[in-house]
């Protein structure tokens, strides 16, 4: 058994506890002693002037083909220090999908990327056989998706669910819990998901409350219908019996800024006073990532997407398109409005003539290719790019962003997406560092040790993840050594695919897997059910 002692580091355990000095030991893949530790092990490292804490956990990253396509791409979330991650995120998972999954993986692509259709994978089993099948370059457990699962079940339809259609969605579901998967996620402002109710979702989800596992869940609306989105998915919460974790929980929409999300935090903490288990996640930046299709009204797609994004390559559907996001709605946030089509950057595409739009909002690309407005612009490109147009919206302001880190039942995410560009969200490449290098270094939002629990043993106790995110005797090595005045994230909107610098160490599953900025092994993970 390897033995590796760690001396004289800053111990941030992951607890949010005060940091103290202390060494580490590792044995094989535990952790064998924290603290006052004087044992003789094979090899010393010396962590003078640096802390030592649990590798981090991004519960929330949309890298479910990726893992499948080659572990080269985890060199971005090697060096930030990302030791474990949650698939299947937002509604949107591998598995189940339908016999001919194609209209389906297309419409998920400017999210989980291409290539998901020649990946074969129709059931839970099979996703897990296949993570178990292949070396892991991070620590990594999935979730199925309502959005894959009533996709599977009826299509994009925006017909009411039959009483057949429900007991077929739970089966999938169930089946999905025993093949390992650590939670169940809904995109609820999603095709075709938003056409159901909180009592559909509550039905379909009763295998999930029974296992006592979370629902990890994209609400219905997070700008004029925040607060309404909020008390939706507690009701679903009740009905189902599950934990509830609101995913990348903000305020979208200028008028909405410094109001809403304390409307909604209100809620929230009214339910977690009456003893409902429901808590929320962030990531550290003023803008947003999905799929340009999210701008197409649900009324507009009508339950037939196909036929949607095929109407949006004529005049008269870029006219109704025009029509359909001039008008604010009640239970669906229009973004066009609220926004404006100048806070919407085009991040990524997928036919090569489109590359021409990248980086720039879709007001600056209607003025600069001879679009009648914005409208127009987004018309062409959903129409031409099949509905796999990925976008950054800059949907959000700072202040509320700190209002959500400061709550005391917060975690870190990225939600990076894996739309195929070099232009991705900068979130993808630093976010975990940034926690460190702004809220707590620069801006004081939070402590180091607040911070590193939110990215360490919060997500991992959420997610029911043993022996993960802490630095206790038992516990599984993975952590890592740095010095928080040199780790850093380097990505922004301008140069989005800059690495994170300043990592020295990290082990994951106790095998050293990065050091000094080089990726040393890519197989050291291993697939948590």
């Amino acid at each position: 058994m390897n033995s590796i002692l760690i001396q004289n580091g800053l111990i941030v355990d992951g607890t949010g506890r005060k940091p103290y000095m202390g060494n580490v030991l590792l044995k094989g893949d535990r952790i064998a002693a924290v603290g006052d530790v004087n044992q003789d092990a094979e090899r010393v490292i010396d962590a003078d002037g640096k802390v030592v804490c649990p590798g981090f956990i991004d519960i929330h990253r949309h890298c479910d083909a990726k893992f499948l396509q080659g572990p080269e791409f985890a060199k971005v979330m090697l060096a930030q220090g990302i030791t474990t991650t949650v698939t299947g995120n937002c509604g949107m998972s591998l598995a189940p999908s339908p016999a001919e999954p194609g209209e389906m993986y297309d419409f998920m692509e400017a999210v989980l990327g291409a290539g998901c259709a020649a990946l074969g994978i129709r059931t839970s089993r099979q996703y897990r056989e296949a993570l178990e099948g292949r070396p892991l370059p991070v620590n990594t457990a999935f979730m199925a998706g309502t959005g894959s699962i009533k996709i599977t079940v009826r299509g994009f339809s925006d017909a009411p669910w039959t009483e057949k259609d429900q007991a077929e969605a739970a089966a999938l579901v169930e089946e999905a819990l025993t093949e390992g998967a650590v939670g169940i996620s809904a995109g609820i402002m999603y095709l075709p998901e938003c056409y159901s109710t909180a009592k559909d979702f509550g039905e379909i989800l009763k295998p999930l409350g029974k296992a006592g596992k979370p629902l990890c869940v994209h609400i219905r609306g997070e700008g004029d219908s925040l607060v309404a989105s909020v008390q939706e998915v507690l009701e679903i919460g009740r009905i189902a019996g599950c934990p509830v974790e609101i995913s990348h929980f903000k305020c979208c929409g200028v008028k909405n800024w410094k109001k809403g999300i304390h409307q909604a935090i209100a809620y929230i903490e009214k339910a977690r006073a009456a003893g409902q288990d429901v808590t929320c996640d962030f990531y550290p930046y003023e803008g947003g990532s999905t799929a340009l299709t999210t701008m197409l009204p649900p009324a507009f797609v009508a339950g037939n997407m196909a036929k949607a994004l095929a109407r949006l390559g004529t005049p008269e559907g870029v006219e109704d398109f025009r029509k359909s996001v001039s008008v604010l709605y009640p239970d669906w946030d229009n973004y066009a409005i609220t926004l404006g089509w100048e806070r919407i950057l085009i991040s990524g595409v997928s036919d090569k003539e489109n590359e021409r739009f990248l980086g720039l909002s879709v007001a600056e690309a209607a003025e600069k290719f001879g679009f009648a407005d914005g409208a127009a612009c987004a018309a062409y490109l959903m129409n031409s790019d099949a509905g796999k147009t990925a976008i950054i919206n800059l949907s959000m302001c700072q202040e509320d962003i700190d209002t959500v880190a400061r709550l005391p039942y917060s975690v870190v995410i990225s939600d990076s997406i894996y739309a195929d560009t070099n232009t991705p969200h900068p979130r993808m490449y630093g976010a975990f560092p940034k926690i460190l290098r702004e809220y707590v270094g620069e801006r004081k939002v939070l402590s180091l040790q607040e911070a590193i629990a939110k990215m360490t043993s919060r997500p991992a106790a959420r997610m029911g993840l043993k022996d993960r995110g802490v630095l206790a005797a038992n516990a599984y090595a993975d952590l890592l050594i740095f010095d928080p005045s040199h780790f850093r994230d380097n990505a922004t909107f301008a140069a989005p695919t800059r690495l994170a610098t300043g990592l020295d160490w990290a082990f994951l599953n106790g095998q050293l897997v990065w050091q000094d900025g080089r990726c040393l092994k890519m197989d050291a993970g291993c697939l948590i059910k």
